[in-house]
């Protein structure tokens, strides 16, 4: 049996050398970030085809510039996120902000304030509409033949080239070539848009030709990681795709779900081993915890042991 080693703080430490002591105790959830670090290490150093699930609302709660950091960095091969991630980006890039609030505020008066609430985040009404005339330009200025059977990673990477903010992931996944798949993207207030813009005008999203091109990477990698930040449709359809290949061989899951409920996004990354979406010998990890704590960590621990 291996002693628990009692974590020890320095000053000056380093995140990495945090994460060196939280793997010296090596128990509960200390243990478990400090494996995720190093899995994440290694599907990076090894170049595995790494899917970048983003669920949850990690943009508005301030993790858009690292997700970038991660694109531009090339540690992302794929991104599967939620529709809103994609909003809030867009919303951002277009001059929008998110502002710290109240799990307790009066929702009602925000109401009057022209103010939404993502649990203890606000944002201005008065944003979303910047944003809904911008899309609508945006569509506009999409080749009328394309726009009649395009993918969702096609139209987001359009939207990406339209951008120029340089802290936009979808800004940083065009230039990087980093395909960007939503397969609920009409869940999303972009969803809402298009219905709009094709009230008028010829639009059809075929998300089969978004599966074609997950699954040729799939296909065509030696290896394949995932991050997860969250879980919901980004999860299972990372994990979906994966059953092509009899699963991935590297899975980092962050999540405050449970388990015992039954869902996907509570599900333990051992889990995927009974459906073949993880390898039978996958180096995976899940971390109980906030996504907008530990994905820092993560992230900061890698920059610093690939500098």
């Amino acid at each position: 049996m291996r002693r628990v080693k009692q974590m020890e703080l320095r000053a000056g430490m380093t995140v990495d050398q945090l994460v060196g002591e939280l793997g010296g105790a090596g128990v509960q959830g200390a243990g478990d970030l400090a494996r995720a670090c190093d899995i994440l290490e290694r599907m990076v150093r090894e170049e595995a085809t790494v899917f970048l699930g983003i669920s949850g609302p990690m943009v508005p709660s301030g993790l858009r510039n690292i997700i970038t950091w991660f694109i531009k960095e090339g540690h992302a091969s794929a991104v599967v996120t939620s529709g809103a991630n994609v909003v809030h980006d867009m919303m951002e890039a277009f001059g929008g902000g998110h502002y710290v609030g109240d799990f307790h505020a009066d929702d009602e008066a925000l109401r009057r304030e022209e103010i939404g609430r993502i649990g203890n985040v606000f944002t201005r009404i008065s944003d979303f509409q910047v944003f809904e005339d911008r899309v609508q330009e945006l569509l506009s200025g999409i080749d009328e033949e394309l726009r009649r059977d395009m993918s969702v990673r096609e139209l987001l990477d359009i939207i990406g080239s339209g951008l120029d903010d340089e802290n936009s992931f979808l800004r940083a996944a065009h230039k990087r070539g980093v395909p960007v798949f939503s397969p609920g993207l009409t869940d999303s207030m972009l969803g809402l848009q298009l219905f709009f813009f094709s009230e008028q005008n010829d639009i059809v999203l075929n998300a089969v030709k978004d599966m074609k091109e997950l699954s040729d990477m799939v296909f065509e990698a030696e290896k394949t990681g995932a991050v997860f930040l969250g879980g919901g449709v980004p999860k299972h359809y990372i994990l979906g795709a994966n059953l092509l290949r009899e699963g991935i061989d590297y899975g980092i899951q962050v999540t405050l779900d449970r388990e015992e409920g039954g869902s996907l996004s509570g599900a333990k990354l051992e889990e995927a081993v009974s459906w073949s979406k993880a390898q039978s010998r996958a180096n995976i990890a899940t971390v109980i915890g906030d996504a907008t704590v530990i994905f820092p960590i993560m992230a900061a621990s890698l920059k610093e042991r690939l500098a």
